[in-house]
Formats: C-alpha cells, sequence, structure tokens
C-alpha cells in the first residue's frame, strides 16, 4: 500500500491545478452545454413535429382505398386492379410520396410486384371531414356517362374531349379505339356504364391522359392497371435527378451549398448521368411532335425526372406536361400586365402584348432550353476534362433558345442532336452504352 502521506501529495500535484481550473469554468460550461442540449431537442421536436404534420396532410391513402372500394362494391366504378385492391388485398399501399394532399401518390406491391399507386382527392378543406361528405364529393367524378348513353355517343363524347385537350389531331380516332380498349376490362367488346365512368373520370387527369397518349413512348412509365380514378404503373426505381431532396421546412437550415454538394457526392457516376441525360433528351424529341400533337413541358423540375436500375430515364411525374392545344386554350383572351401574367404551371410563359393588355399564345421558351437549364448542374460536374468546354458551349447555346417553336423547328433539333452525339460518343462502347 502507497503511504498516506504520499498518496496525498501525488494527488496534489495532479488534480489540484486542474480542478481550481475546473471549478472557476465550470458553471459556464454548464450553462453552454445545457443551452446546446435544449437547443438540439427542441429542433429535433420541431423536425419530428413538422414530419408528422406534414405526413398526416399529405398522406391519405386510406381515405382514397375507403372511397374507391366503396364505389367499386356498390357497382359504380369497375377497373383492371378492383379485385387485386378491395378484394384480393394482392395490390397494396406502402410508402407515401405525395407532395399535395389532393394528388395521392404510394409505392406499392402487386402481387410481390413493386408498382406505383396513384389517386386523386378532393382538397380537405372543402370538406368537413366525415367519411360521408368525402364518398359524397368523390361520387361527383363519376356522373359522366349517364345510363342510357349508347356507344356511338360515348364515343363522341371522348373524340370531343380528346379534341379539346389534344387539339385538332388525324389520329383522334385511333386514340378513341385505345381508350375503349382499355376500358372493356372483361374484353367482351362492351362498354359497361361502371367501366365508361372509370375511364371518363380517369381522362380528367392529365397524367392519365398523357400516359394513353405516349404509352408506345420509352421513357414514359407504363400504365399496368386502374379502380375508378386510382391507377397503377411501373415502379420507377429513382423518381428524382437528385438522392436528396430538404424538406421545406428544413430549407432555410441546411445551406443550398451544403445539399448540391451532397447531391454531387451520392450522384451516380458521370457516364451513367451521360445515360440518363441522352434519354431525357430522347423524351423531349418524342413530346416535340408526336402523333397526338405537341407536348409542353411546363415544370422541368429534378423532382419529375427518374431513371431505373438500368439507367434509363424514366418521366416520374407527368402531371407538369401539357398539350400545346391546353397551354394555347389558356392563353387565348387572357389579360395581362405582364409576361408573368401569361404563364401556364411553372414556367411556360408567353408574352403579354400590352397594348390590348392580352397574352399572345404561343410559349417562347421550348422545352429543350428548361431541360438544358435543368442538366447545366446535373451534367457538368464530375465531367471529363476533354469533353467539358465542348459540353459546356453545347448546353449554353441550347439554354439560351427561345421563339416560337413553329419557326425554330430546325434549330432546336441541330442543337439537341449535337448535344446527343456529343454524349454518345464519350460512352458508347463502353459499359455504360
Amino acid at each position: 500500500m502507497m503511504p498516506r502521506a504520499l498518496r496525498r501529495l501525488v494527488h496534489m500535484v495532479l488534480f489540484c491545478p486542474l480542478s481550481k481550473g475546473l471549478q472557476s469554468r465550470l458553471p459556464a460550461i454548464k450553462v453552454k452545454y445545457l443551452l446546446l442540449a435544449w437547443l438540439g431537442i427542441l429542433i429535433t421536436s420541431w423536425v419530428i413535429y413538422m414530419q408528422y404534420a406534414s405526413y398526416s396532410e399529405l398522406c391519405r391513402g386510406h381515405v382514397c382505398h375507403m372511397v374507391i372500394c366503396d364505389h367499386y362494391r356498390r357497382g359504380i366504378i369497375s377497373g383492371s386492379s378492383c379485385k387485386a385492391l378491395c378484394d384480393q388485398r394482392t395490390l397494396t399501399m406502402q410508402r407515401c410520396m405525395s407532395t399535395s394532399s389532393t394528388h395521392q401518390v404510394y409505392s406499392g406491391l402487386w402481387k410481390d410486384r413493386p408498382v406505383v399507386i396513384k389517386c386523386g382527392l378532393e382538397d380537405p378543406l372543402k370538406t368537413d371531414g366525415a367519411p360521408d361528405s368525402i364518398l359524397r364529393q368523390e361520387m361527383s367524378l363519376f356522373e359522366k356517362p349517364t345510363r342510357g348513353t349508347s356507344m356511338d355517343e360515348f364515343k363522341e363524347m371522348l373524340h370531343s374531349f380528346l379534341k379539346a385537350n389534344l387539339g385538332e389531331q388525324p389520329s383522334l380516332n385511333t386514340l378513341v379505339d385505345r381508350v375503349i380498349t382499355l376500358a372493356d376490362i372483361n374484353k367482351d367488346s362492351k362498354v359497361s356504364l361502371a367501366e365508361a365512368k372509370s375511364i371518363w373520370a380517369l381522362l380528367q387527369i392529365n397524367e392519365f391522359l398523357l400516359m394513353v397518349a405516349l404509352q408506345e413512348k420509352e421513357h414514359t412509365p407504363k400504365l399496368l392497371g386502374f379502380c375508378g380514378d386510382l391507377y397503377v404503373t411501373e415502379h420507377v426505381g429513382h423518381s428524382s435527378l437528385y438522392w436528396l431532396e430538404v424538406p421545406h421546412y428544413l430549407q432555410a437550415l441546411v445551406p443550398e451549398a451544403l445539399s448540391s454538394s451532397l447531391n454531387h457526392w451520392l450522384a451516380p457516376a458521370w457516364p451513367r448521368r451521360a445515360r440518363i441525360t441522352i434519354g431525357l433528351l430522347e423524351f423531349v424529341e418524342e413530346v416535340f411532335h408526336g402523333s397526338y400533337g405537341s407536348f409542353l413541358i411546363c415544370d422541368a423540375s429534378p423532382r419529375h425526372v427518374g431513371y431505373n436500375s438500368k439507367y434509363d430515364c424514366k418521366m416520374a411525374e407527368l402531371r407538369s406536361v401539357a398539350s400545346e392545344a391546353v397551354v394555347r386554350g389558356f392563353m387565348r383572351g387572357r389579360r395581362c400586365e405582364t409576361n408573368a401574367d401569361c404563364t401556364y404551371g411553372r414556367d411556360c410563359m408567353a408574352t403579354c402584348d400590352r397594348l390590348v393588355k392580352q397574352c399572345n399564345s404561343e410559349v417562347v421558351q421550348p422545352n429543350l432550353a428548361k431541360v438544358c437549364v435543368l442538366l447545366q448542374d446535373y451534367l457538368l460536374f464530375g465531367a471529363p476534362v476533354d469533353l467539358r468546354g465542348d459540353l459546356e458551349k453545347q448546353l449554353r447555346t441550347c439554354v439560351t433558345l427561345s421563339g416560337l417553336a413553329s419557326q425554330m423547328e430546325v434549330h432546336h433539333s441541330l442543337v439537341l442532336n449535337n448535344l446527343k452525339t456529343l454524349l454518345w460518343k464519350k460512352i458508347s462502347n463502353t459499359q455504360y452504352s
């Protein structure tokens, strides 16, 4: 055993100076760390609350399921997915991906196959929240066609609707036949009232109409089934160009530079991004002049462009794509003071004729220019050194494209093809091609 006197000497030498220093700083240290702990608890609690509030407001899949299955069991609606959703329970909703309370989006499973389930709902603020009021609101979706409507009358209804939404196209009769075939669930060459009501309600959803019109296009998600105005599409592995998306309530706390750097670090290798880009440019080509007219991308957001496990581009969201006929109809005769008053969606903008205070009908910025704005950040970071100069030049030319589509078709095609060729040359004959 160490003698008591020696132990006291060691204690004084080793601990007394430190103890005196700590004693003078201890209150300040305690207060500082206490404040930091409370701040951490407050921020964490706020984030958890906002997550819960956001989830409960945006995610109402159970309401969708209740409304759809109620209508199905009462014989009001029909669809290829109804039995799986309501009776067999082989079609199930899983993770909520909704960004709007009126447009429900869920990842799900259909016979163990990953799918995406989408469903529209009335604004919850317009109802009292009771199940019967929601059912009454949703019932109005299935008012047409009425009992006694003949097949010829229904076809005429479809033709008039498609003409109003897509413009006068020589191939509209073909599209009417496609819609009739889609509606005929039991393949008896007849369309029942429930089948007609379901397909009519679905056509009022812009995204569904575009999926039917563009179903043969490579970069449009495949339609797998529907029930009433709920529809099921193929699962897109990555539903956004960027992996990280900061919730709106955290954007003030997370610097944009930080989220951008993280997305750069988490993004696929550059050759894979080039492959995704080529697919996106092909989609721009597909909608520029298609069988059923031209379509305009009215919100070129990274959240709307996805890709699968093979890095093939798939449009995860088509609600922001509108037919040229619809946009022109919106602009025609619209009162305006500035160009901002002549905006459809987020960024389909026409000019304002200030003499007559009315919008001109043609959108100024083409799809390609909007997509290239998106691609500048996505494609330039990590680009090969020997390619970066040419790539910057091509994207700069692309971003500045403007003018009426009818007057710049050749220039549009030339810029698009130059950009595609530049990327394809770099990744062709490699594992990424």
